[in-house]
C-alpha cells in the first residue's frame, strides 16, 4: 500500500507540471512535431509502430515519457490490480503516452473506449483504495468518434473473438480451455461470454467480497435481465469455500458451453435457455480462492509432486473468507427456530423471518450479498458445488436433536429433495456407482446421495436457510476428494459432470406452475400455495406466477391470499410428464377478517424487516464533515434503540 501512496503522489505532481506546461512555462522549448518510431519499452506491442512527441500529456521526448509516473504505474498495474483489467488498462494507457501518428498528426484514442473501460474496471481501483488514474480522464485526453479517433483495444477484441469463435467445420463443438482461471481471468471470460451471446446472456454483480472483489453472476435466458411470466429461475453457486475450486471451474466452463452451443444450434441447449432463467455465480468466495491459489503456486518443495501439492492444499488454506468466516456456517440458523416451533399449528414452517439477534453477530459481506440476491428473485431450485467428497447432500443439514451429530433430519419435502439429489448423482459418470472409490465416508448404500444431518450436522448452512426463508430448494454437490485438482484433471471432471449439470437444470421443469389472479385478471403477489401433507408453502412472485416442485402422484393444492377467498384443486401428475403442469387459480375478493396470525406473526417480519438495522447499507454512505472535522458515525444499533425508546445496555455504550 506504501507503493500505491508514492504512485498517487507522483501522479499528482506530474499533473501539476503538465498544467504548468500547458500555461506556457517553457515557451522556448517549442519545436516542430513529427512522426517517429514507437520505441517505448512497455508499449511496444501496440497495433501501430509510429507515434509523436510532445504527447497528449505534454511529455516532449520518449525519455520524458519513460521517466514519468504514468509509465511507472502502467509497468506495475498488473500486480496492483491482481491481474484484473490487464492488459486493457495498459493498452489504453499506452495509447495516451504514445498515440499513433499519421502524416505528422496525432490520432487520439476514443473516448467511448475509455468510458467503457472505466465502467468495467473502476471497481478494481476502488478495491485498493486508489483513484482512477488522472491520465485516463476520458473527457480531457480522449476524442469522440466524430473528431476522428482510434480504438486501442480493437486488436485485442478481435483476437479474443477469434479465439472464442474459431470452430473448425470438422468439429462443430464448443472449444474450452481447461485450465485454472485467476479471478481476473474469470471476470474476463464471463464478460466476454456475455458479450458474445448478448442476446441470451448478461453479467451483473450481486455485491463485493470483503476485499472488494465483485461477486459476478452470468445469466442465461432468452430475455436477459427480465423475469418472464411462468419461466422458472435456477441458480448454481460455486467456490463458497475458496479452496474448493472444481465447482468454480465447472461453472465457468458451463457458461462458455451454454453460449457456444446455443449459437451452434444445439437443440437441447436452446430449449433449456429459451424456457429457463439460469444464474451462475462461479465464485462466492474470490478472496479465499486468491489465498488457495497462491498456496498452490508457492508449493515448490521438490519432494512433493504437483499432484500431491494440490491434494495437500485443499483442506484449510483459503476455505474461509478474508474475515476468517466459514460462509457455510454464517447464514441465519432458521433450522433451530423451525425445530422449536414445528409442533405449533399457528407457527410458520416456511418463510421464517431472520431473527433480529442474527444482525448482532458477524455477517460476512458475501453472505449478505447472497441473501439479498436470493430474496430479490423467485428462485425455484439451486445447487451449491463443493469438494472433499463424492456425494450429493440435501437439507436439513442441522440435526433435529442438538446432541446427535449424525441423525436423519428430513424436511417436509424429503421426497422431492431425494429426487433432486438423484437427478444429479445418477447423471454423474460415477457418483451413484457402488464400486466408486470414495474419500473416506461410505455412501454405497444410498448410491451417492445422503441427508445432510445424517452425514454430519452443522448450523448456519446456506441450503437450510434457502429452504426455510425462501421458495428455493437447494442441494449441495460434493464433486470429489481433491478440492484443488491439477489442471490435467479438469477436462475429465468436466466430462463426468456436464450431463449432471444439464440434467439438474432441466429438472426445474417438474411439478406444477401457474398464475394466481383476481377476477379482473390481475396477478396476486404473495399468495400462498399449500400442498396437503407437505408442511412447506410457496408464495407467488411479483405478477402472481408460482412454481411448486412435486413428484408424480395426486396432490391437493390450496391457495390463499389476504383479502381473497380460499380455493382448492385436486391435481394428478402422471409419471410420464416431462414438464411442469399448468394449474391456475382465480380468487375472489372477500372482507378481511381478523386473524390470530396477524398478531403472532406481523406481515412485516419476513421481507420488510430484512437487515432491520441497515448494518450493511450504511457502509455505502460517506461520512459528512463540518469545519474540516470528520463527524463520527453512530453505531448501527443506535436507531433501533432510539426509535424503540429502550435504553441500550451499558456494554454497548462503552464501545461507542
Amino acid at each position: 500500500m506504501h507503493a500505491i501512496g508514492v504512485l498517487v503522489l507522483l501522479l499528482s505532481l506530474k499533473k501539476s507540471c503538465w498544467c504548468a506546461q500547458q500555461l506556457g512555462c517553457h515557451p522556448e522549448d517549442e519545436f516542430l512535431a513529427t512522426c517517429t518510431e514507437l520505441n517505448l519499452g512497455y508499449c511496444n506491442d501496440l497495433e501501430y509502430s509510429r507515434t509523436i512527441f510532445p504527447n497528449i500529456l505534454g511529455h516532449r521526448t520518449r525519455m520524458d515519457a519513460e521517466s514519468g509516473a504514468e509509465y511507472l504505474l502502467l509497468s506495475v498495474i498488473h500486480g496492483l490490480l491482481n491481474g484484473e483489467c490487464s492488459p486493457e488498462i495498459r493498452l489504453v494507457g499506452c495509447s495516451v503516452l504514445a498515440s499513433p501518428c499519421r502524416d505528422d498528426k496525432m490520432i487520439k484514442p476514443c473516448r467511448s473506449t475509455c468510458e467503457a473501460l472505466r465502467k468495467d474496471c473502476g471497481h478494481a481501483f476502488e478495491a485498493i483504495g486508489m483513484a482512477w488514474p488522472y491520465f485516463l480522464d476520458c473527457d480531457r485526453f480522449f476524442a469522440s468518434d466524430q473528431e476522428g479517433c482510434f480504438d486501442p483495444l480493437a486488436g485485442l477484441k478481435a483476437r479474443q473473438e477469434a479465439s472464442m469463435s474459431s470452430v473448425s467445420p470438422e468439429e462443430p463443438s464448443t472449444i474450452i480451455q481447461f485450465t485454472h482461471t485467476s479471478n481476473s481471468q474469470m471476470y474476463s471470460i464471463l464478460k466476454r461470454t456475455a458479450a458474445k451471446c448478448s442476446h441470451i446472456s448478461h453479467v451483473y454483480s450481486i455485491g463485493r467480497s470483503t476485499e472488494g472483489r465483485d461477486l459476478l453472476v452470468i445469466e442465461f435466458t432468452n430475455n436477459p435481465g427480465e423475469h418472464e411470466l411462468l419461466e422458472p429461475e435456477i441458480k448454481l453457486v460455486g467456490n463458497m469455500h475458496g479452496n474448493e475450486v472444481l465447482g468454480r471451474q465447472l461453472l465457468i466452463y458451463l457458461a462458455q458451453y451454454l453460449c457456444s452451443e446455443y449459437i451452434l444450434g444445439n437443440q437441447r441447449i436452446q430449449t433449456i435457455i429459451n424456457t429457463t432463467r439460469i444464474h451462475i455465480l462461479a465464485s462466492m468466495n474470490p478472496d479465499g480462492y486468491e489465498l488457495a491459489a497462491s498456496e498452490v503456486e508457492d508449493r515448490n518443495d521438490p519432494e512433493l509432486s504437483q499432484q500431491e501439492g494440490h491434494l495437500l492444499n485443499g483442506w484449510t488454506n483459503g476455505r474461509t473468507n478474508a474475515q476468517n468466516i466459514d460462509l457455510n456456517r454464517n447464514f441465519p440458523d432458521l433450522t433451530s427456530v423451525y425445530y422449536r416451533n414445528r409442533r405449533s399449528r399457528h407457527y410458520r414452517t416456511d418463510h421464517i423471518p431472520i431473527p433480529d439477534n442474527y444482525w448482532f453477530g458477524k455477517v460476512a459481506p458475501e453472505t449478505y450479498a447472497v441473501m439479498k440476491w436470493s430474496r430479490s428473485l423467485p428462485f425455484v431450485q439451486s445447487a451449491s458445488l463443493h469438494g472433499g467428497e463424492l456425494v450429493v447432500s440435501y437439507p436439513f443439514d442441522f440435526s433435529r436433536h442438538l446432541h446427535e451429530e449424525r441423525m436423519f433430519s428430513p424436511t417436509p419435502d424429503e421426497q422431492i429433495f431425494k429426487q433432486l439429489a438423484r437427478t444429479y448423482a445418477d447423471a454423474h459418470a460415477t457418483m451413484s456407482d457402488n464400486d466408486t472409490e470414495r474419500c473416506g465416508a461410505s455412501f454405497y448404500r444410498t448410491r451417492g446421495i445422503i441427508n445432510g444431518a445424517l452425514w454430519y450436522s452443522f448450523a448456519g448452512g446456506m441450503s437450510d436457510f434457502h429452504y426455510l426463508h425462501t421458495n428455493c430448494l437447494e442441494i449441495t454437490v460434493e464433486l470429489g476428494c481433491d478440492k484443488f485438482p491439477s489442471e490435467v484433471e479438469l477436462y475429465p471432471e468436466w466430462k463426468r459432470n456436464k450431463e449432471a449439470l444439464l440434467s439438474f437444470v432441466e429438472s426445474v421443469h417438474r411439478g406444477i406452475k401457474g398464475i394466481v389472479k383476481d377476477l379482473d385478471g390481475n396477478g396476486i403477489k404473495g399468495a400462498t400455495i399449500s400442498v396437503r401433507g407437505i408442511r412447506k408453502d410457496v408464495t407467488t412472485a411479483e405478477n402472481g406466477d408460482y412454481w411448486r416442485l412435486l413428484n408424480p402422484g395426486t396432490h391437493i393444492l390450496t391457495v390463499t391470499a389476504k383479502g381473497y377467498s380460499r380455493v382448492s384443486k385436486r391435481v394428478h401428475l402422471p409419471h410420464s410428464m416431462t414438464k411442469a403442469g399448468r394449474v391456475d387459480f382465480v380468487l375472489e375478493k372477500v372482507p378481511v377478517e381478523p386473524d390470530i396470525d396477524d398478531h403472532l406473526f406481523p406481515t412485516t417480519d419476513t421481507w420488510d424487516r430484512f437487515d432491520p438495522y441497515n448494518q450493511f447499507e450504511r457502509y455505502g454512505e460517506p461520512n459528512e464533515s463540518e469545519g474540516g472535522i470528520e463527524r463520527q458515525e453512530k453505531p448501527w444499533w443506535w436507531n433501533y434503540f432510539s426509535q424503540s425508546g429502550i435504553s441500550p445496555p451499558l456494554w454497548l455504550l462503552r464501545n461507542v
